[in-house]
């Protein structure tokens, strides 16, 4: 008889993650998906950063954060940027001008070489994830 394999997240860590929620919420908009995501990209952006200062020698330091507010698959997502005194630090994750986490062009590209319409992809990304892009960022 096969083994089952051990997870790679522990039950007891998606216990303490879910905090006696429904599990069904985890993956609703604002629900504990977006919450990783938001901690990951967050945690990723301080790591870059660290990264930046450790590597500038003439005496910078961090100055608090901007807010950004991205485009995810699931939805918006409004992330707390760090920035420096500076300011040279110019994030990899999330470059600066960018609205949108990576992979969210992709999305729209397979839609529309699968023949949908730009009208048809920007009401289907309204319906999907609640968010509006106009038909100008679809043709482009």
């Amino acid at each position: 008889m096969a083994r089952r394999k051990a997870p790679r997240i522990p039950a007891a860590l998606l216990d303490q993650l879910l905090g006696g929620a429904d599990p069904k919420t985890a993956f609703d908009a604002d629900g504990l998906l977006d919450d990783l995501k938001k901690a990951l990209a967050e945690r990723a952006l301080n790591a870059e950063m660290d990264h930046h200062l450790s590597s500038d020698a003439a005496g910078n330091s961090r100055n608090g954060y901007g807010r950004k507010t991205v485009t995810t698959e699931t939805g918006k997502l409004e992330l707390g940027i760090p920035r420096d005194r500076q300011a040279t630090f110019d994030p990899q994750l999330i470059a600066k001008y960018q609205r949108r986490f990576p992979g969210f062009d992709d999305k729209i590209v397979s839609m529309y070489a699968r023949g949908m319409s730009a009208r048809e992809i920007v009401g289907h990304l309204r319906d999907l994830y609640g968010i509006d892009v106009s038909l100008d960022l679809v043709s482009t």
